[in-house]
Protein backbone atom coordinates (compact mmCIF):
# COMPACT_ATOMS: atom_id res chain seq x y z
CA UNK A 1 0.00 0.00 0.00
CA UNK A 2 1.14 2.97 -0.88
CA UNK A 3 1.54 6.08 1.74
CA UNK A 4 0.70 9.56 1.00
CA UNK A 5 3.52 11.86 2.07
CA UNK A 6 3.28 14.06 4.68
CA UNK A 7 3.12 17.23 3.74
CA UNK A 8 5.69 19.88 5.68
CA UNK A 9 4.75 22.88 7.28
CA UNK A 10 6.34 25.67 6.16
CA UNK A 11 9.10 27.50 8.61
CA UNK A 12 8.87 30.42 10.58
CA UNK A 13 10.57 33.23 8.52
CA UNK A 14 13.15 35.25 11.20
CA UNK A 15 14.18 38.05 9.53
CA UNK A 16 17.95 38.52 10.15
CA UNK A 17 19.14 40.88 12.17
CA UNK A 18 22.61 41.53 11.83
CA UNK A 19 24.89 43.65 14.39
CA UNK A 20 27.99 45.69 13.28
CA UNK A 21 30.97 46.73 15.48
CA UNK A 22 30.81 50.91 16.10
CA UNK A 23 33.61 52.77 14.71
CA UNK A 24 36.06 55.84 15.53
CA UNK A 25 37.50 55.42 11.96
CA UNK A 26 33.95 55.73 10.50
CA UNK A 27 33.44 58.88 12.58
CA UNK A 28 36.73 60.60 11.98
CA UNK A 29 35.95 60.29 8.01
CA UNK A 30 32.13 61.58 8.63
CA UNK A 31 33.41 64.56 11.04
CA UNK A 32 34.68 66.43 8.16
CA UNK A 33 31.30 66.24 6.50
CA UNK A 34 29.27 66.89 9.37
CA UNK A 35 28.31 70.24 11.26
CA UNK A 36 31.52 70.19 13.65
CA UNK A 37 29.43 71.00 16.93
CA UNK A 38 26.94 67.17 16.04
CA UNK A 39 30.23 65.84 15.54
CA UNK A 40 31.80 66.76 18.85
CA UNK A 41 29.01 65.54 20.58
CA UNK A 42 28.88 61.58 18.69
CA UNK A 43 30.31 58.97 20.72
CA UNK A 44 30.89 57.00 17.42
CA UNK A 45 29.29 55.44 14.25
CA UNK A 46 27.01 52.15 15.00
CA UNK A 47 25.82 51.66 11.34
CA UNK A 48 27.48 53.68 8.51
CA UNK A 49 26.03 54.29 5.35
CA UNK A 50 27.10 52.11 2.74
CA UNK A 51 26.14 48.97 5.67
CA UNK A 52 22.74 50.42 6.14
CA UNK A 53 22.30 50.65 2.32
CA UNK A 54 23.34 47.30 1.91
CA UNK A 55 20.93 45.91 4.63
CA UNK A 56 17.96 47.71 3.00
CA UNK A 57 18.54 45.98 -0.17
CA UNK A 58 17.83 42.97 1.34
CA UNK A 59 14.96 43.84 3.38
CA UNK A 60 13.50 45.49 0.04
CA UNK A 61 14.36 41.97 -1.69
CA UNK A 62 12.44 39.86 1.28
CA UNK A 63 9.26 42.74 0.66
CA UNK A 64 9.25 42.50 -2.52
CA UNK A 65 8.91 38.58 -2.28
CA UNK A 66 6.41 38.60 0.27
CA UNK A 67 4.40 40.95 -1.65
CA UNK A 68 4.37 39.20 -4.95
CA UNK A 69 1.51 40.34 -6.85
CA UNK A 70 -0.06 42.69 -4.32
CA UNK A 71 0.11 46.47 -3.78
CA UNK A 72 1.60 47.76 -0.85
CA UNK A 73 0.15 51.24 1.15
CA UNK A 74 3.70 52.02 3.23
CA UNK A 75 2.77 54.01 6.00
CA UNK A 76 5.65 56.42 7.76
CA UNK A 77 5.29 57.01 11.12
CA UNK A 78 6.56 60.93 11.04
CA UNK A 79 8.95 62.02 11.38
CA UNK A 80 11.80 59.78 12.16
CA UNK A 81 10.44 57.05 9.32
CA UNK A 82 11.39 59.72 6.14
CA UNK A 83 14.85 58.45 5.35
CA UNK A 84 14.08 54.93 5.99
CA UNK A 85 10.94 54.34 4.07
CA UNK A 86 12.38 56.70 1.07
CA UNK A 87 15.56 54.55 0.80
CA UNK A 88 13.57 50.81 1.19
CA UNK A 89 11.16 51.90 -0.98
CA UNK A 90 13.36 53.00 -3.78
CA UNK A 91 14.92 49.10 -4.26
CA UNK A 92 10.94 47.40 -3.90
CA UNK A 93 10.36 45.52 -7.17
CA UNK A 94 6.52 45.64 -6.57
CA UNK A 95 4.17 48.49 -6.54
CA UNK A 96 3.28 50.73 -3.69
CA UNK A 97 1.83 53.88 -2.45
CA UNK A 98 3.08 56.20 0.11
CA UNK A 99 0.88 58.12 2.99
CA UNK A 100 1.97 59.82 6.60
CA UNK A 101 0.72 59.51 10.48
CA UNK A 102 1.98 61.07 12.97
CA UNK A 103 1.51 59.67 16.62
CA UNK A 104 3.29 60.90 19.66
CA UNK A 105 4.45 59.04 23.11
CA UNK A 106 7.50 60.81 24.42
CA UNK A 107 6.04 64.29 25.28
CA UNK A 108 9.35 66.53 26.11
CA UNK A 109 11.65 63.88 27.77
CA UNK A 110 13.79 61.30 26.27
CA UNK A 111 12.16 58.16 27.27
CA UNK A 112 8.56 57.06 25.84
CA UNK A 113 5.43 57.43 27.90
CA UNK A 114 3.71 54.88 27.13
CA UNK A 115 0.87 56.84 26.24
CA UNK A 116 0.20 57.21 22.53
CA UNK A 117 -1.75 59.76 20.97
CA UNK A 118 -2.87 60.31 17.05
CA UNK A 119 -1.24 63.54 15.60
CA UNK A 120 -2.10 62.84 12.07
CA UNK A 121 -4.26 60.68 10.37
CA UNK A 122 -3.46 59.34 7.04
CA UNK A 123 -4.52 60.89 3.89
CA UNK A 124 -5.89 57.48 2.19
CA UNK A 125 -8.64 54.99 3.22
CA UNK A 126 -6.35 51.79 4.76
CA UNK A 127 -9.54 49.95 4.09
CA UNK A 128 -8.68 46.50 1.97
CA UNK A 129 -5.24 47.79 1.51
CA UNK A 130 -1.97 45.84 2.42
CA UNK A 131 -0.65 48.25 4.93
CA UNK A 132 3.63 48.06 5.59
CA UNK A 133 4.21 50.50 8.88
CA UNK A 134 7.45 51.97 8.86
CA UNK A 135 9.21 53.54 11.53
CA UNK A 136 13.04 54.04 12.38
CA UNK A 137 13.58 52.73 15.65
CA UNK A 138 11.28 50.44 17.95
CA UNK A 139 12.06 50.56 21.33
CA UNK A 140 9.60 49.88 24.14
CA UNK A 141 6.94 48.37 21.34
CA UNK A 142 3.65 50.54 22.53
CA UNK A 143 3.63 52.53 20.00
CA UNK A 144 3.73 50.37 16.99
CA UNK A 145 1.55 48.03 18.90
CA UNK A 146 -0.96 50.65 19.11
CA UNK A 147 -0.56 51.60 14.80
CA UNK A 148 -0.88 47.70 14.97
CA UNK A 149 -4.38 47.34 16.50
CA UNK A 150 -5.44 50.78 15.10
CA UNK A 151 -5.17 49.36 11.34
CA UNK A 152 -6.51 46.48 12.45
CA UNK A 153 -9.47 47.57 13.40
CA UNK A 154 -10.21 49.37 9.81
CA UNK A 155 -10.22 46.16 8.24
CA UNK A 156 -7.14 46.25 6.35
CA UNK A 157 -6.15 43.14 4.55
CA UNK A 158 -2.72 43.04 6.20
CA UNK A 159 -0.52 44.90 8.38
CA UNK A 160 3.20 44.26 8.50
CA UNK A 161 5.72 46.36 10.58
CA UNK A 162 9.39 47.32 8.82
CA UNK A 163 12.03 49.06 10.90
CA UNK A 164 15.13 49.93 10.76
CA UNK A 165 16.36 49.65 13.95
CA UNK A 166 14.92 47.63 17.23
CA UNK A 167 16.17 48.08 20.70
CA UNK A 168 15.20 45.01 22.09
CA UNK A 169 16.47 45.53 25.62
CA UNK A 170 13.90 47.99 26.26
CA UNK A 171 11.35 46.21 24.62
CA UNK A 172 8.05 46.40 27.09
CA UNK A 173 7.27 42.43 28.12
CA UNK A 174 3.43 43.12 28.42
CA UNK A 175 3.60 44.20 24.53
CA UNK A 176 3.05 41.06 21.86
CA UNK A 177 4.73 42.51 19.14
CA UNK A 178 6.07 41.05 16.46
CA UNK A 179 8.72 42.93 13.82
CA UNK A 180 8.23 41.17 10.42
CA UNK A 181 11.21 43.30 8.84
CA UNK A 182 14.13 44.58 10.90
CA UNK A 183 17.16 46.13 10.09
CA UNK A 184 19.66 45.50 12.48
CA UNK A 185 19.65 44.90 16.46
CA UNK A 186 20.19 48.11 18.56
CA UNK A 187 21.99 48.23 21.60
CA UNK A 188 20.36 50.25 24.77
CA UNK A 189 22.44 53.86 23.20
CA UNK A 190 20.74 57.56 22.41
CA UNK A 191 21.51 57.05 18.86
CA UNK A 192 20.80 59.99 16.36
CA UNK A 193 20.80 59.86 12.18
CA UNK A 194 19.09 58.31 9.47
CA UNK A 195 15.82 59.90 10.77
CA UNK A 196 16.39 60.29 14.51
CA UNK A 197 16.83 62.88 15.99
CA UNK A 198 17.41 64.70 19.68
CA UNK A 199 15.52 68.30 19.70
CA UNK A 200 15.08 67.94 15.98
CA UNK A 201 18.72 67.99 15.36
CA UNK A 202 21.21 65.27 13.37
CA UNK A 203 17.93 64.08 11.63
CA UNK A 204 19.27 63.67 8.37
CA UNK A 205 22.84 62.26 8.96
CA UNK A 206 23.22 59.67 6.56
CA UNK A 207 24.60 57.10 9.19
CA UNK A 208 23.67 55.96 13.07
CA UNK A 209 25.54 57.56 15.61
CA UNK A 210 25.51 57.28 19.52
CA UNK A 211 25.07 60.39 21.04
CA UNK A 212 27.78 61.24 24.03
CA UNK A 213 25.36 61.08 27.51
CA UNK A 214 26.61 64.61 27.79
CA UNK A 215 25.02 66.12 25.05
CA UNK A 216 21.65 65.07 25.90
CA UNK A 217 21.86 65.21 29.79
CA UNK A 218 22.53 69.55 29.32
Amino acid sequence: ELKTPKREEPKKKVTRKPSFKASDEDLKKASTTIPPQWANSLKTILFPQEKIEARLKEMAAEISHDYAGKEILAVGLLTGCIMFQMNLLKYLTVPYKIDFIKVSSYGSGTKSSGNVQLKKDLSMDPIGKHILITEDLIDTGKTLAFMKKYFSDKKCASVKIACLLSKEARRDPEIDLEVDYCGFACPDEFVVGYGMDFAEHYRALPFVGVLKEEAFMK
